[in-house]
């Protein structure tokens, strides 16, 4: 059974910000997705032009709460860390594709990414670690789980799952989805990363990565955690940390009534 999101450690600012190897911070809110015009009050004073562009191109109600939520956090969040208000907070993408930081420069550097799914979003932080990814997952979806982990997933995955009494197969898929998708976050690999190209075990002995090809020295720098956001989500949390067991703590919050510096 997976460990709960709330089973670790409490967020340590003064610690993060202290660039302590091992270290990674998961903020989570289980926001309430029914909640647009709320988000959007909250929001839109903290959005750049670029993002209420995306927003308002959104169809969706659904999407539409889940990009606002998800805004909302990563600005906030940040703000606990140094000196800037929620709305300065500037972003884009690297050549890979991960989120960063471009107005205004702080230092130290904060390292972050995101993740969402309907009812959670999360943000991890890290000084210490530049390649740091999360994943969550819902595992209540309506998917032919098998058929999607024979086309994407290792060999070894695909049959791991297979080898298992069928009530635990759908789980053990989330598991390895959740972990690919944090993997390929952590590295801005997207879509050019083919998933069957490595492969995750989660057993008595932890979590670990395996890779085809030339890749193969690197597995020994990754660490992951892996744990449930509440009974029908999945999160997982990874980081090159040069082997340096993973340091994971979480901390949950609630943006709409979030003070920054508090």
């Amino acid at each position: 059974m997976l460990p709960s999101i709330r089973r670790y450690p409490a967020v340590s600012i003064a610690e993060t910000l202290a660039g302590t190897p091992g270290i990674v911070d998961l903020w989570h809110w289980s926001y309430e997705p029914a909640l647009e015009s709320t988000l959007l009050d909250a929001c839109s004073p903290l959005m750049s032009s670029d993002e209420r562009g995306r927003y308002e191109n959104l169809r969706f109600e659904k999407d539409r709460c889940l990009f606002l939520a998800t805004r909302l956090l990563v600005r906030i969040v940040l703000s606990r860390y140094v000196a800037v208000t929620p709305d300065h907070w500037r972003f884009a993408s690297d050549v890979r594709g991960k989120p960063r930081v471009v107005h205004p420069f702080v230092t130290p550097v904060l390292h972050f990414n995101l993740a969402n799914t309907a009812g959670l979003v999360a943000c991890v932080v890290s000084v210490a670690h530049e390649s740091v990814g999360v994943d969550v997952e819902r595992i209540d979806r309506t998917l032919d789980f098998m058929a999607v982990a024979e086309r994407c997933f290792s060999a070894a995955e695909a049959d791991a799952i297979r080898m298992l009494p069928p009530v635990e197969r759908r789980h053990r898929f989330f598991e390895y989805w959740t972990l690919k998708e944090c993997y390929v976050k952590a590295t801005g690999g997207g879509l050019a990363l083919p998933l069957d190209e490595f492969s995750f075990t989660n057993n008595d002995q932890g979590i670990s990565i395996s890779f085809d090809g030339a890749a193969a020295d690197g597995q020994r720098l990754w660490q992951f955690a892996l744990m449930t956001g509440s009974p029908v989500h999945i999160v997982a949390v990874g980081a090159n940390t040069g082997g340096i067991p993973l340091s994971l703590r979480t901390a949950h919050v609630v943006p709409l009534d979030f003070t920054p510096g508090g």
